[in-house]
């Protein structure tokens, strides 16, 4: 009999849906568009936000072409974290649609955050159940977050060990980017631009502090300062700014490791899609601990994680209950 989960994610720059099969772990439709923002903003107001959620999400939603009897389960993001308190107008779009979706199909709801639904989107391409010693990197546009995570009896809780106290690496990218005038949310097309790089300068940065909690926003003027005196190709920047970033991850992971121990880290959000990135943490850290990586498609915002969590709670009950 088929079984599906309907996941739902309205966040701060994308809609997206998705529909999993339950049985065999497969995704049946993926629906996302990204919220557009003018060219030189650095972002939208929330309102603004709401606006193209409620126009997105019925289009969205028409396409998926499956019938909608096999839905058993609608699985919302509600909120930025699994925290009493946290709230973002951006996901009560979601929250009101399935609600609605779920009382019309007369199907469970339930709902889980956005923080949750990316550390479950990393599990997915690999079908992965892990409950314990894990060190969850959470990276997009608003959160800069490294947390000690675990399996709860619904999704997962989870406690921050470091980060960054001002600006996070996502914003970091994109007030770089929108300097040099890329559109935003300006990380892909900022690796698009130098993805056939044969050549660079290598860029001093200044030293940085061996602190499992950092502050960005000089790093902001020092790389800003660099493209306006074009002391350095642009090119040279970007490569510069990214290496910055991975070795900004591998430092905090050096200092959190000498108070919490953990065997997993999953490194997940639209900063973990970077391959320069990804790619720099993996030949870092591959030898010494269980890494884990959504794919690139899923380290973005999306509803694939959200559909995906309630078969990981089904997964963790059945291994507690036998």
């Amino acid at each position: 009999m088929t079984e599906y989960v309907l996941g739902i994610d309205t966040s701060a720059y994308t809609t997206s849906i998705a529909l999993v099969d339950a049985k065999n772990n497969k995704i049946v439709a993926d629906k996302r568009r990204v919220l557009s923002v003018p060219m030189g903003q650095k972002g939208l107001r929330q309102q603004d936000a709401v606006f193209q959620h409620l126009k997105n999400f019925h289009e969205l939603y028409s396409e998926i072409e499956t019938d909608f009897k096999g839905i058993k389960t609608v699985a919302v993001s509600s909120r930025p974290r699994n925290i009493d308190g946290s709230y973002m107008p951006v996901f009560t779009v979601g929250q009101n649609y399935g609600k609605i979706i779920a009382k019309t199909l007369d199907c469970s709801y339930i709902e889980y955050s956005h923080q949750e639904n990316h550390i479950a989107a990393s599990l997915f391409s690999g079908y992965k159940s892990i409950n314990d010693k894990i060190l969850a990197i959470h990276m997009s546009g608003g959160t800069t977050e490294f947390l000690s995570v675990k399996k709860a009896q619904k999704g997962y809780s989870a406690e921050i060990l470091g980060g960054t106290k001002d600006i996070t690496f996502g914003q970091l990218i994109d007030r770089i980017g929108t300097l040099m005038e890329f559109p935003f949310p300006c990380g892909m097309h900022m690796e698009k631009c130098i993805e056939n790089l044969s050549s660079w300068t290598k860029i001093k940065t200044p030293a940085m502090r061996k602190e499992p909690f950092i502050n960005l926003s000089g790093m902001e003027n020092f790389y800003g300062n660099l493209y306006t005196t074009q002391k350095y190709a642009k090119e040279d920047i970007i490569l510069s700014l990214f290496g910055f970033v991975a070795d900004c991850i591998l430092s905090i992971i050096e200092q959190i490791k000498l108070e919490f121990d953990f065997e997993n880290v999953i490194i997940a959000g639209g900063v973990a899609s970077n391959n320069i990135i990804r790619n720099l943490i993996l030949n870092n850290l591959k030898d010494e601990y269980n890494i884990i990586l959504s794919e690139r498609e899923n380290s973005s915002d999306n509803a694939v994680g959200t559909a995906f969590l309630p078969i990981i709670d089904r997964w963790y009950h059945e291994i507690k209950t036998y």
